[in-house]
């Protein structure tokens, strides 16, 4: 049996040839020079070094060489393809120390600088608009007073005279705790404020009392078993309706702008005596015509709250010289106020939480 013919010239495959194998490889160390970040690099790592790199097809075409031919063309493709893969991991290096640099640069966090990732918060409006109440009210020398919401049906009812029979003191109108009989009621308004302030106090008295009232009122647009008022009282010797209308004209035009007055219209309060309903100028049309004015209806006045001299059984309950002093009282709702200032449509929007709502207030009115 004859052995192996070693005795002829090697066949040439064009991929081997030397000069074909430089030629791949400096292409390919130029490419990997030049690729500008890492994505770059990443493309020219699929096209110089990937299975269908021309370094790679030419290993593959060792296979076709006589053995005598196969170790020095592994030699050749080897060299290069090792010198492209570390000309590769060189340039990953300086790419990604790059990178790292650019984005310490452009993400650099100054943690001195105040955080915009939490939405900025808001005060409710009930909170500033009652202070800002308070404040009004403060600025002309009055005390601003505050009671439990849990009130004594004394102080509630009889000693602003509401008598036994008085409707107000029905279940379909006050809350009142379990048993009925224990005679201690949610407070309807705030006047206990002002019955427990003459209770404790020595004329003169200048307060303010705002908060939080209850009444079995239906939950819709316009009312709220749950709601707010500010209620004003002043003792004093010589205390006129004509002190009471100063006082009321000044905090208008305070809440709502230079032009807006007062007026009374005789009314009935058991507490007062004479009693008035106060209207407000409208701070839209500022009663000129007023026919096309939405929020006045055309009327020109809007309704406010009530008010009157204090009746003299009211003092003389509290324990206050009826001889000798007198005194006004007003009371407003407040969200009814902050609904006419602010052009709010639906009671609801001030009581359901809603953030969209109370953010377009900010922290202040």
């Amino acid at each position: 049996m004859s052995g192996p013919n070693t005795d002829y010239d090697p066949v040439e495959v064009t991929p081997l040839k030397p000069e074909e194998v430089e030629a791949a490889r400096d292409a390919a160390l130029a490419a990997i020079a030049g690729a500008a970040d890492l994505e770059a690099l990443k493309q020219v790592r699929i096209d110089h070094a990937g299975d269908r790199s021309a370094l790679a097809l030419a290993n593959r075409e060792i296979g076709a060489l006589p053995p005598q031919a196969r170790k020095e063309a592994g030699q050749r493709i080897g060299q290069a393809r090792g010198a492209v893969t570390q000309a590769l991991a060189a340039r990953q290096a300086v790419l990604e120390a790059e990178h790292e640099e650019r984005m310490l640069a452009e993400e650099t966090v100054d943690v001195t600088l105040p955080t915009d990732r939490v939405p900025a918060g808001a005060r409710h409006p009930l909170t500033t608009g009652s202070e800002l109440i308070a404040d009004i009210f403060v600025a002309m020398g009055w005390e601003v007073a505050e009671g439990p919401v849990i009130e004594a049906e004394w102080l509630n009812f009889d000693a602003l005279n509401l008598g036994p029979d008085h409707p107000a003191r029905t279940m379909q109108d006050t809350f009142w705790t379990d048993p009925p009989e224990s005679g201690v009621v949610l407070r309807t308004h705030t006047s206990p404020v002002q019955a427990r302030t003459m209770l404790t106090r020595t004329p003169p008295i200048y307060v303010v009392c705002p908060g939080r009232v209850f009444r079995t009122d239906e939950y819709d647009a316009t009312h709220s078993p749950v709601f707010h008022q500010v209620e004003g009282l002043a003792i004093d010797e010589g205390i006129t309706m004509a002190h009471l209308k100063g006082t009321l004209d000044h905090f208008a035009t305070a809440m709502f702008g230079e032009g807006i007055t007062t007026r009374f219209r005789p009314s009935y309060f058991p507490f007062t005596e004479p009693s008035a309903e106060v209207d407000l100028r409208c701070f839209v049309c500022r009663g000129v015509d007023s026919q096309d004015c939405r929020t006045c209806r055309g009327e020109g006045w809007i309704e406010w709250g009530g008010c009157g001299v204090v009746n003299p059984r009211v003092l003389t309950a509290c324990g206050v010289d009826a001889e000798r002093y007198t005194g006004f009282a007003f009371g407003m709702g407040i969200d009814r106020t902050l609904m006419f200032r602010h052009d709010i449509e639906d009671l609801r929007a001030l009581f359901e939480g809603d953030v969209r709502f109370t953010t377009t207030f900010g922290s202040e009115l």
